[in-house]
């Protein structure tokens, strides 16, 4: 951090977050996928999420949203923690040790609350951090989930440590032949993913549905990935859990047997 950077980290909540937004996707606050987070986000509100963006001198760099484990939207059992959905740290405020003041808030919260501790899955892959910073802060791998996922905790309490359910292949099963999509409005960019893959099922002539998971339930219970808010299933098995643009996913589907 330069001796000149201002920061400032400023909690949203359901009063705020109309003027503050929610650092994802600002640049089109009127598209349907922005609208969908944001009626999301004031139904998690009250269930306990706590969002907070962090600023450098002015400037939205950093983020974190959280919520009690039981009412989280990720494929994984965490009663009695804290659940950080995301936590991100973009372009000039990286290595600047933002990303440990915004974990800082969410451990005092859970020690405030009294909480076993704090847990966040993290991917090798796309669209979730990595593990490294949390190892650095203590954390621990405490479960792991395919194609790449690692369950990551800080005990803080006495307790259980969370878990990954473990029946994957059975869940993405369920849902049959074609291309499955399944979203959540967790996500604004969700929606974009949504029609990308049902055009890029079309162009294949491949059999294409969408499924909303509407509740953290849902999510916990029929999720085929840890992510839990978006998977693409082709008949039967996950195909990916993170936005693949229309081109790339045509590619592939050629790919893919059947």
């Amino acid at each position: 951090m330069e001796p000149t950077d201002k920061v400032e980290i400023r909690s949203v909540d359901g009063d705020n977050v109309e003027r503050l937004g929610f650092f994802c996707y600002k640049s089109k606050p009127k598209s349907p996928g922005y609208q969908q987070k944001l009626d999301w986000l004031r139904r998690r509100f009250a269930e306990g999420m706590r969002m907070h963006i962090l600023y450098e001198n002015g400037r939205s760099v950093g983020f974190i949203e959280y919520i009690p484990g039981e009412y989280g939207w990720r494929a994984v059992n965490a009663t009695d923690y804290l659940l950080i959905h995301c936590l991100w740290v973009v372009g000039r405020g990286k290595g600047k040790g933002y990303g440990s003041r915004l974990l800082d808030l969410c451990e005092e919260e859970a020690r405030s609350q009294g909480k076993a501790g704090v847990a966040m899955v993290t991917s090798g892959g796309n669209w979730l951090a990595d593990k490294n910073l949390l190892l650095k802060r203590g954390y621990e791998a405490v479960d792991s989930a395919p194609p790449s996922f690692d369950l990551l905790s800080k005990r803080l309490g006495e307790g259980p440590q969370p878990g990954f359910p473990k029946d994957w292949d059975e869940r993405a099963g369920r849902f049959g032949p074609g291309l499955t999509v399944l979203r959540t409005d967790q996500c604004p960019y969700l929606d974009d993913a949504v029609s990308h893959a049902l055009n890029a099922a079309s162009e294949r002539g491949l059999p294409a549905r969408e499924v909303l998971l509407e509740s953290a339930e849902e999510v916990r219970e029929k999720s085929p990935s840890a992510y839990g808010v978006f998977a693409l299933v082709l008949d039967g098995r996950l195909l990916s859990y993170h936005y693949i643009l229309a081109k790339e996913l045509v590619a592939l589907l050629d790919r893919s047997p059947g």
